[in-house]
């Protein structure tokens, strides 16, 4: 049979935090196996033995593996048993480290399911934003949008992304939505929490200069509408009253490095945000 079309049975990660490192070792050590297509289902917050049954049961119908990463020593023993009872897999990614440890701390483990990512919440937090960023850039996923902390908008080379992009290695979720001139913005803008909307201005030339430089990178030359002094001037005004029709702030990124930009966004945003609510107390 050809591993290709071999059906196999999925590898469950049970974790009682949010299961990403059992997670990740699972998929490195699938990639050794490049021509087998093995689902990862990951069980994550498991804090009940209800939780446990389930997962052993959901196994158990498919003839799946059991992977779990639980401090829990309870629910950990009461996996293994069920899991031993059906005849199931089972690979302990927790337990045996735990017991090292404590033959060579001599101290017992808390037990606190989540512990890492909360004692590195600063750290999960950035990397969760710089996602976010990234998954709502340039406009996309609009959904998300009424989620964003900060929501840039602007012109094309006004430098959204990358602001949006160090904004989100500060801890901040950013979208950023370009407006182009011609269609009209799109209405799920104007339903945002304007406080948190930020327009982007530049000067018509130095976005010309920004404009002709990215040309030049793409290897396109000739005129067009992107890098004409005239449309550049209607572009920049149509901005405008996109940020007025919003009530939008809005900075100008003219001849500013980045970091100067983001502290003037988040002077922005918080101050916006203080004093309307200090208005509506």
């Amino acid at each position: 049979m050809n591993p290709e079309n071999k059906e196999t049975p999925p590898i469950y990660i049970v974790s009682g935090g949010a299961g990403a490192s059992g997670e990740q070792l699972a998929h490195t050590a699938l990639a050794q196996f490049p021509e087998i297509k093995m689902p990862v289902i990951t069980v994550g917050h498991v804090r009940q033995v209800e939780q446990v049954e389930n997962v052993v049961a959901q196994a158990e119908a498919t003839g799946g593996i059991i992977v779990h990463t639980l401090v829990d020593a309870g629910l950990r023993n009461t996996l293994v048993r069920l899991a031993q009872e059906q005849n199931l897999v089972t690979i302990d990614l927790m337990g045996d480290l735990l017991h090292t440890l404590v033959d060579a701390l001599g101290q017992e483990p808390v037990g606190k399911p989540g512990l890492y990512r909360e004692l590195n919440r600063a750290y999960f937090d950035r990397v969760a934003a710089i996602k976010f960023a990234m998954v709502h850039d340039d406009g996309k996923n609009p959904e998300g949008w009424p989620q964003a902390e900060i929501v840039l908008v602007g012109v094309s080379r006004t430098g959204k992304t990358p602001l949006s992009m160090y904004l989100s290695v500060l801890g901040w979720n950013v979208a950023n939505i370009s407006l182009v001139m011609g269609i009209p913005p799109p209405p799920k803008l104007f339903q945002l929490d304007r406080r948190r909307v930020i327009g982007l201005s530049i000067e018509p030339g130095q976005l010309l200069a920004h404009r002709r430089q990215r040309q030049r990178h793409l290897g396109a030359s000739g005129p067009s509408a992107y890098t004409d002094p005239a449309a550049i001037y209607e572009e920049t005004d149509f901005a405008r009253q996109v940020f007025r029709r919003g009530g939008f702030s809005k900075i100008d990124v003219t001849d500013k490095p980045i970091e100067t930009s983001a502290d003037e966004v988040i002077r922005l945003i918080t101050r916006r945000l203080k004093t309307e609510s200090h208005k509506q107390s």
